[in-house]
């Protein structure tokens, strides 16, 4: 526990300042998260005798982060390059006597868009116009309602939501997680809407906590299948007391899209 704490801690004062500042500090700082978690997907999938591209995974997803943050207008023909490499690759691997290469393409694919194309997502979310604030928003909704759904679930749960994926799960824990997403999104907004420069109004804030509360533990629930095929209790160690990169951004990878085209649609 005292590693974990110290590990938080150090993340937060390298993290915090990049996000205020933005830039290049923040885009390395996600890019860190997103490699490396890119380097952990592909380990997992390799132990169990797949083959993904590995060094199209991390170049492609390098590109991905680059374009979408500083050339939007190349991030989609970036993306259909990146697809017909893989395919590319995957042929010629194929030729060379690989019979799972068509499964190895797929794995790829997953790849690039899972973690790179949604993950690109934390950098679009904070080019919005003052999008520090809004990921100071959106952000700590998810972070909250895991805690809410941490505690709780650890104390009163009792009916498990998925066995099989994430046993210490419940149903309690999960609901606790939804309440405790949508206050915050609504306390945050009041805060920033008052004394910060966002027009957003309490009701918009706990609506987009309700959203993220509901639909962001699926994050975790995917990366928990990725685990349980590859037989892996965390995805890496690059991170003390928490596991690996993958570990820390599974709900990243749905609360950043999601947040991102909420305040998109309903609030700007």
């Amino acid at each position: 526990m005292l590693k974990r704490l110290i590990t938080t801690l150090g993340i937060l004062v390298i993290g915090l300042p990049a996000l205020i500042v933005g830039g290049i500090p923040y885009f390395l700082v996600i890019a860190f998260f997103v490699v490396t978690a890119a380097h952990e997907y592909n380990q997992m999938l390799e132990s169990i005798a797949t083959r993904p591209a590995r060094w199209l995974v991390i170049v492609g997803i390098v590109a991905l982060l680059v374009t979408r943050n500083w050339l939007p207008d190349y991030a989609a023909i970036t993306y259909a390059v990146l697809i017909f490499t893989s395919m590319a690759w995957h042929v010629w691997q194929y030729e060379r006597g690989r019979d799972q290469a068509a499964q190895d393409f797929s794995i790829t694919l997953t790849g690039l868009t899972y973690l790179g194309w949604l993950g690109a997502y934390l950098l679009d979310l904070r080019n919005l116009p003052n999008g520090a604030w809004w990921v100071f928003l959106a952000m700590p909704a998810v972070w909250l309602g895991d805690a809410g759904a941490y505690a709780i679930g650890a104390a009163y749960g009792k009916h498990k939501m998925s066995p099989r994926l994430s046993p210490k799960k419940s149903w309690e824990g999960f609901s606790a997680g939804v309440f405790t997403a949508m206050i915050s999104g609504a306390f945050l907004a009041y805060c920033y809407s008052t004394w910060g420069p966002l027009q957003v109004s309490v009701g918009q804030g706990a609506l987009l906590g309700l959203v993220l509360g509901l639909l962001t533990p699926l994050g975790d629930f995917g990366e928990s299948m990725f685990k349980r095929q590859a037989h892996m209790k965390d995805s890496g160690n690059a991170i003390p007391g928490h596991g690996g990169a993958f570990d820390r951004i599974d709900s990243w990878l749905w609360g950043a899209p999601i947040g991102y085209f909420f305040i998109l649609w309903f609030i700007l």
